[in-house]
C-alpha cells in the first residue's frame, strides 16, 4: 500500500482538463509502441500552438504561484536568451580533441555549473521533424539548493527550478560564447523549452548518470536535483564515457519516488517507450498536478540520491556489491 500522502487525492481542476486534447500525451510519447522513432513535442513548446497540448501549456502560465521570484527569474532568462553571442572568428582554434574536453573544466572552475560532458550527436535524439547538423553536444549540468527543491510542491521549489533554469542558460551562452571566439559555430540549448533535440540521452552518453524511475537522470553527486543544458558544434570534443553506477537496479528495488507522488504518475515497473524498455512516468497524470503547482519536483527531492551526503556513498556500497558478485 503506498504511504500516506498529503496531496492525496489529487482532483485535477475541471477548468483545466477542459482544455486536454483528444490525443493523450502517453500517445504522443509513444508508449507501448513496438517500433523504434524519433520523440515527439509533447510540452514546452516554443510556440504552444504547434502541439496538441498547447492550451494546457498556455494554461500553467495562469497559475499565480504567490512569488515574484517566478517573474524575476523568467525575466532574467529572456535577457541572456536575447543577448546576441559573438561572431564566430575566421580562424578556428585547434587542439586535440581530449584538449578541447579539458577546457570545458573552466565553466565548473568558475561556478557557472557542476557538471560538463560530451557526447556525439545521435540522430535519433532530435525530435520528429526538426533537424540537428552538428556532430557534438556538450551537456552542462546545475545543481539545485536542496534545502528550496525539497520544499516542493510549495512555491519556493518552483522558483529554485527557474533559478537553476537561469544558471543553465548562461552557462551555456558562455560556452557558446567561447567556442565562437575560438572560431568554431555554437548555439546554445536551454531548458524548459523543447527546441530541436531531447537533452536526456544525451546527458546519459555523456556520463551524467542513469535514468531513474521519476523520469529524470540519476547522478551519484547530485541525485536527480540537478538541470540541463547544452551547447551543438562542430567542435571536435572527446566524448565523455558513459557511466553505469548501479542506480537502475536500485531503482528497481525503490518504491519512494512512487509513493510519494501525489497522481500515481510514477509506474513501478519499465514500459515499452518507442521500442526500448525504459523507465516511464505517466504524462497524462503527471502534467494536471505539475500545471497548477506551477511545477512539482516532489519525486526528485524524495528521490534518496538527491540526499546531501547520501549519493556517493550509495554508488560505492554498489559498486563493492557489484565487484563481490564477479
Amino acid at each position: 500500500m503506498p504511504r500516506e500522502n498529503p496531496h492525496r487525492p489529487f482532483i485535477p481542476n475541471p477548468e483545466q482538463m477542459a482544455l486536454a486534447p483528444e490525443v493523450t500525451g502517453n500517445a504522443i510519447n509513444g508508449l507501448g509502441e513496438a517500433e523504434h522513432r524519433r520523440p515527439s513535442v509533447v510540452y514546452w513548446a516554443t510556440n504552444p500552438d504547434d502541439i496538441p497540448h498547447g492550451r494546457m501549456q498556455k494554461w500553467f502560465y495562469t497559475v499565480d504561484p504567490g512569488s515574484p521570484e517566478f517573474g524575476e527569474e523568467r525575466a532574467k532568462r529572456m535577457e541572456i536568451s536575447q543577448a546576441p553571442l559573438p561572431p564566430v572568428a575566421p580562424t578556428p582554434t585547434q587542439r586535440n580533441p581530449e584538449d578541447w574536453t579539458r577546457q570545458l573544466d573552466q565553466f565548473i572552475a568558475n561556478g557557472l555549473c557542476e557538471k560538463v560532458g560530451v557526447a556525439a550527436m545521435n540522430p535519433d535524439w532530435v525530435y520528429e521533424g526538426g533537424k540537428v547538423s552538428e556532430t557534438r553536444v556538450i551537456i552542462a549540468g546545475v545543481q539545485h539548493d536542496y534545502d528550496r527543491i525539497a520544499t516542493a510542491p510549495k512555491p519556493e521549489a518552483g522558483a529554485e527550478v527557474m533559478v537553476q533554469y537561469t544558471r543553465a542558460s548562461l552557462v551555456a551562452k558562455r560556452i557558446a560564447a567561447w567556442l565562437q571566439e575560438d572560431g568554431w559555430a555554437a548555439k546554445p540549448v536551454t531548458g524548459p523549452m523543447a527546441t530541436s533535440f531531447t537533452m536526456i540521452p544525451a546527458a546519459i552518453e555523456a556520463g551524467f548518470g542513469e535514468l531513474g524511475k521519476h523520469g529524470s537522470i540519476i547522478n551519484p553527486e547530485f541525485g536527480a536535483s540537478f538541470r540541463l543544458s547544452a551547447v551543438l558544434t562542430d567542435a571536435p570534443f572527446a566524448p565523455t564515457p558513459r557511466k553505469d553506477h548501479g542506480i537502475d537496479a536500485f531503482c528497481a528495488a525503490c518504491r519512494i519516488c512512487e509513493d510519494a507522488c501525489p497522481p500515481y504518475a510514477i509506474l513501478p515497473e519499465k514500459q515499452t517507450v518507442r521500442g526500448d524498455e525504459k523507465w516511464y512516468v505517466d504524462f497524462d497524470k503527471c502534467l494536471p498536478f505539475f500545471n497548477e503547482h506551477q511545477g512539482c519536483g516532489i519525486c526528485i527531492a524524495v528521490c534518496p540520491w538527491s540526499r546531501p551526503g547520501v549519493g556517493l556513498n550509495l554508488a560505492a556500497k554498489l559498486a563493492r556489491k557489484a565487484s563481490r558478485e564477479g
